[in-house]
């Protein structure tokens, strides 16, 4: 009997893996794998890798079922398809996510921008169109500048509508800047490395609106994440404290100073947070004028007004 080194055997299981050359077949054997790796929509991720691999979109990739892919095609889709069985989520390895309409640059430096997020520019958009004047916005955390970049952006209308956005790291205030430069608002925002509040001066910065998506999770429910969120996106984005409130406490304690008197504070909470913020909100400051559900019907988005 022979048997074969394990080297042997990787290369053995790595030909027949490309003796399927058309981009079906190889799509095909993907999903396989991913299944297996426990990929949900292993199909469709698949064929999303297969796309990034051969630097096309999706129409192309079905219309093109059974042309045949180039080596270095293939060795590039692999290597995204290894990643992606690892739990690496596919926007990292595509390097982009699509929010409200718009195509924004990811990295593992910042948060995926999520769905439900457009519930707070929806409601910030509401708010803005309402002003007498073009509003000034304070993003606080800004990640990937989805938020502040996508309100300048609708708000067109108003060119000289402006943004102040803040984050505590560098890097992901580099990848804010490219998606600002793309959608063409980057000389409309100012880019700020600062703790929440900190490196800013009340004195200068009075805000018609501050919006956040801080992080929201509690410290010992990191571990209960699916892996793609918890092993792959930056933990300071996600993790605040044992009740996952110590960065609204923050807001609700620190945002009133850099508002107008009737300007808004609208952000993001957890699904099962809604009653505590609802005690942590101080009546003498504070207006709470609602907290909006998402699609499922989950208490997503607080908005409040500051007093006079």
């Amino acid at each position: 009997m022979v048997c074969r080194s394990s080297r042997a055997n990787e290369q053995f299981a790595f030909t027949n893996f490309y003796m399927a050359t058309s981009i079906a077949e190889a799509i095909l054997q993907a999903a396989h794998e991913l299944r297996t790796a426990g990929v949900p929509e292993a199909r469709r991720e698949a064929g999303s890798l297969m796309g990034h691999a051969l630097q096309q979109d999706r129409s192309f990739v079905l219309a093109h079922a059974d042309d045949l892919i180039t080596t270095e095609q293939e060795v590039r889709f692999r290597e995204y398809l290894e990643g992606r069985k690892k739990g690496k989520p596919l926007q990292y390895i595509t390097g982009r996510q699509e929010f409200f309409g718009l195509d924004f640059e990811v990295n593992t430096d910042v948060l995926i921008p999520r769905p439900e997020t457009e519930l707070l520019i929806e409601t910030a958009l509401k708010l803005s169109t309402g002003l007498d004047s073009s509003p000034f916005i304070c993003d606080v955390g800004t990640g990937s500048g989805c938020i502040a970049i996508t309100l300048l952006h609708e708000l067109r209308q108003f060119p000289d509508s402006r943004a102040t956005a803040i984050d505590i790291c560098e890097a992901a205030l580099a990848v804010a800047k490219r998606n600002a430069a793309r959608h063409g608002v980057g000389e409309r925002i100012d880019f700020v490395v600062s703790d929440c509040f900190a490196e800013l001066d009340p004195r200068v910065a009075q805000f018609d609106l501050i919006v956040s998506n801080p992080p929201y999770v509690k410290a010992d429910a990191m571990e209960e994440l699916q892996r793609e969120v918890r092993d792959f996106e930056p933990r300071m984005a996600l993790e605040a404290g044992v009740d996952g409130l110590s960065v609204v406490g923050r807001l609700l304690k620190d945002a009133g100073a850099f508002l107008k008197t009737g300007g808004y504070l609208l952000f993001e909470i957890g699904f099962d947070q809604s009653g505590l913020v609802n005690e942590m909100v101080d009546r003498n400051t504070w207006k709470l004028l609602d907290i909006y559900k998402d699609l499922q019907g989950i208490s997503r988005t607080v908005l409040l007004q500051k007093l006079g």
